[in-house]
C-alpha cells in the first residue's frame, strides 16, 4: 500500500501541454546524466529512498528515445512490514512528443510481476503485457505519455500560480484525464536545499487504490520555479496516514 501511494504521487501528478513538444532538445531543462534522489517518510518514520534519472539516449523501434529510469526501495525498517524493490523505465521520443515504451519490474511484499506497455500509434492503442503475456489493449490518441515520462514533459513549461490544467495519461490499462490546480509560490526547504516552488494539487475523484478509500485524501507536489523546475517535495494525506518524499540530492545538472 505504501509503495502504491508513492508511485501514484510521483507518476500521475503532472500537467501536459502538447504544443511544448516542438521545443528543441537543447532547450530542455534536463539532460542525459541528471539524477534526482529522494528520502521517503511515512509519518515520522523514514521508510526508504527513490531515484529518478535521465539514463541515456537509445533506439527503440527505429526511433531515438530518451531512456528515463525510476527506482524505489524500502529500508531495513520498512522491509519488516512491506518490502519494496521496484524499478520503472520509460522510453520517450527524443523530441518529447510521445511515449514509445514503458516497463515496470515490481517487487512489493509477496507480489512480483513484470509489466510492459507498447504504444502502437499506427493502430491507436496501448498494448499491456504482464510476465510475457499480452493482457489487454487500450485506445489512445495520436500522442500520449506514460506516467513517468509526463514527470519530465511537464518540466518543459513554466508554472503559473492559481491556474488549472488537464492531464491526459495512459498506463497501458486505461486512458484518463485528471484536473490539476496550481497554488501559490512558497519557499520550501528539503535536504537538497531551499527552493521557491509552486504547489500543485490534483483532483482525486477518479483515482484508484488508496485514495479511492479516503474522500478527504489530499495530495500536493511542489515544483521549483527555477529553470530546472524540479519536483522538490511530494506530500499526501490519505486513509493510511501521511506520506512525504523530499529531494535529497541532485547530480548531472549543468
Amino acid at each position: 500500500m505504501m509503495r502504491r501511494t508513492f508511485l501514484f504521487l510521483f507518476f500521475t501528478f503532472h500537467f501536459l501541454n502538447p504544443s511544448l513538444a516542438d521545443q528543441s532538445p537543447n532547450a530542455f531543462p534536463f539532460q542525459v546524466g541528471e539524477r534526482l534522489e529522494y528520502d521517503l517518510k511515512w509519518g515520522f518514520f523514514s521508510v526508504g529512498s527513490a531515484v529518478m534519472e535521465v539514463n541515456s539516449l537509445t533506439e527503440v523501434a527505429g526511433q531515438t528515445c530518451y531512456l528515463i529510469k525510476f527506482s524505489v526501495r524500502t529500508n531495513s525498517f520498512a522491509d519488516k512490514f512491506y518490502k519494496v524493490r521496484t524499478s520503472i523505465e520509460s522510453s520517450v521520443a527524443a523530441d518529447f512528443s510521445k511515449s514509445v515504451l514503458y516497463s515496470k519490474s515490481q517487487e512489493e511484499g509477496s507480489t512480483k510481476r513484470k509489466v510492459l506497455v507498447r504504444y502502437d500509434y499506427t493502430q491507436s492503442k496501448a498494448i499491456y503485457s504482464q510476465d510475457g503475456q499480452v493482457h489487454s489493449s487500450t485506445a489512445i490518441p495520436e500522442k500520449v505519455f506514460d506516467p513517468l515520462s509526463i514527470a519530465y514533459f511537464f518540466r518543459l513549461q513554466e508554472l503559473k500560480p492559481n491556474q488549472e490544467e488537464t492531464l491526459p495519461t495512459c498506463d497501458g490499462k486505461s486512458f484518463r484525464t485528471i484536473n490539476v490546480r496550481m497554488g501559490e509560490k512558497k519557499k520550501i526547504t528539503v535536504p537538497a536545499g531551499t527552493f521557491y516552488a509552486i504547489e500543485t494539487i490534483p483532483e482525486l475523484k477518479n483515482i484508484r487504490g488508496v485514495f479511492k478509500k479516503s474522500p478527504k485524501g489530499m495530495l500536493r507536489v511542489w515544483y521549483s520555479t527555477g529553470s530546472r523546475r524540479l519536483p522538490v517535495k511530494i506530500s499526501s494525506k490519505v486513509v493510511v496516514g501521511s506520506f512525504v518524499a523530499n529531494l535529497r540530492k541532485t547530480s548531472g545538472i549543468k
